[in-house]
């Protein structure tokens, strides 16, 4: 990509291209554990609703649950993801790749339970039943891109892909176009 400053992964799991907001809700990888899954979730607060603070503030411990009736039952929890991607492209970093980040739940991938252990998670500022943005598609891709590089990541799934039990989850959701997004992370092979 001519006329772009490279992305930079430092030995901590920092995206130099990314934002960084620190979250709380992650903790030390098991020893031994490989980054082997990329999982592609999808995320909006309030639901349907996007460009508030709304997800920074549920992965900070900050979601004042006054704000809107549905964060009353979500706002004491702990969960985060390694990355988040706004509609307009913007990156977000809440959790070092080296780190374990609390965004898969109950999850199992190839008979292997706890994907978190093993997994990067990254959120697209979306719902399951509207089209993501190209400018989504292209930082995941050249995201992707960069972690394939740096870890040895076997698989790129949905969230519905592993969360247990089956049917739990289904983000990314059917307008996420998986086709495509292999399709411009093949390129980039080239």
């Amino acid at each position: 990509m001519t006329g772009r400053a490279p992305w930079v992964l430092d030995n901590a799991g920092y995206l130099s291209a990314a934002r960084h907001v620190p979250s709380p809700n992650c903790d030390d990888r098991p020893d031994g554990a490989a980054i082997e899954l990329l999982v592609v979730h999808n995320i909006s607060l309030p639901p349907g609703e996007f460009g508030g603070s709304g997800i920074i503030d549920l992965f900070t411990n900050r979601l004042d649950p006054g704000e809107h009736p549905y964060y009353r039952d979500i706002a004491s929890a702990k969960v985060s993801s390694h990355f988040l991607i706004r509609r307009n492209g913007e990156l977000i970093q809440f959790v070092p790749c080296n780190r374990r980040a609390w965004h898969a739940g109950q999850s199992e991938w190839r008979g292997r339970a706890r994907c978190n252990d093993f997994s990067i998670g990254v959120e697209l500022e979306g719902t399951d039943d509207r089209d993501f943005g190209e400018a989504q598609y292209e930082i995941l891709a050249r995201l992707a891109f960069v972690l394939l590089g740096a870890y040895p990541i076997k698989e790129c799934i949905g969230h519905s892909d592993i969360a247990m039990p089956y049917g739990r989850k289904t983000d990314p959701g059917p307008h996420f176009e998986w086709p495509r997004f292999r399709e411009m992370l093949s390129q980039r092979n080239q």
